[in-house]
């Protein structure tokens, strides 16, 4: 067997696990050369516009294919409280993140940003595990630096080291919309931000289309999104966002 490429070492934690990005410092150990940071776009950053929006200066925006993971529709994101397109009465306020599982592949998109908007990119995925991973071409070659790819947390973890174990800290961002638990598995996702991933993945080619149709799953980890949208999520991709939202939210 080949060693490892230098990529998978620096992914790879002590037990052979991804190893957890907890720190700027943990970033900086894997940025390439030229001192970028790879960043895995799966949800909304399939978007080349909103991923733009986000971090207006990235480079070297790709398709690429992320081997060991499933995207689930499993936690409550405020974002959608703020900008009110969450639906309580439904419990249709879900977003994505991905989670390790052995078997899965998915396409997602990869891309470049300064080590000096990691703080930024730390604050905006608050409710994250952070992992270091290795993304692969579509032909199966591997890149040559890991990335980052934001992952499930748990409610535990996240209050403890994201919150320091401050209620104060976890009201303003979550218990101000009445969220009492985050990572859960029985809720929906967000419909206007799931039409705009659908739409995001349908631009980025047919096979990141299907893989994103058939390889993201509701909270119960058995319907796809490909099931969901002929069957209780019918009239989803028919719907149009707020105007205020359209840019944003238009894949």
């Amino acid at each position: 067997m080949p060693p490892p490429s230098s990529a998978a070492a620096a992914s790879a934690g002590n037990d052979g696990s991804f190893r957890e990005l907890s720190s700027a410092a943990d970033f900086a150990a894997i940025a390439s050369p030229g001192g970028r940071i790879s960043v895995i776009g799966f949800g909304s950053l399939l978007s080349e516009r909103s991923a733009r929006s986000t971090f207006p200066e990235l480079e070297n925006f790709r398709v690429a294919a992320l081997r060991g993971f499933r995207r689930v529709f499993a936690h409550a994101a405020p974002i959608f409280f703020e900008r009110g397109i969450a639906i309580e009465a439904t419990k249709e306020f879900s977003s994505l993140s991905v989670e390790p599982c052995e078997g899965e592949l998915i396409v997602v998109t990869v891309f470049e940003i300064k080590e000096e908007e990691v703080p930024s990119f730390i604050e905006r995925e608050h409710e994250f595990r952070f992992l270091a991973v290795v993304p692969e071409g579509l032909d199966g070659v591997p890149f040559p630096n890991p990335a980052v790819v934001c992952a499930r947390y748990s409610d535990e973890e996240y209050f403890q080291e994201r919150c320091k174990g401050s209620k104060e800290i976890y009201n303003q961002r979550y218990g101000r919309f009445n969220i009492d638990k985050i990572w859960r598995d029985d809720i929906l996702p967000c419909r206007v931000y799931l039409r705009h991933c659908v739409l995001a993945a349908k631009n980025l080619g047919e096979p990141a289309y299907s893989n994103f149709l058939d390889h993201t799953y509701l909270g119960d980890r058995k319907t796809t999104i490909r099931k969901y949208l002929a069957t209780t999520g019918a009239g989803i991709m028919e719907e149009e966002p707020p105007e205020s939202l359209k840019s944003r939210y238009g894949g």
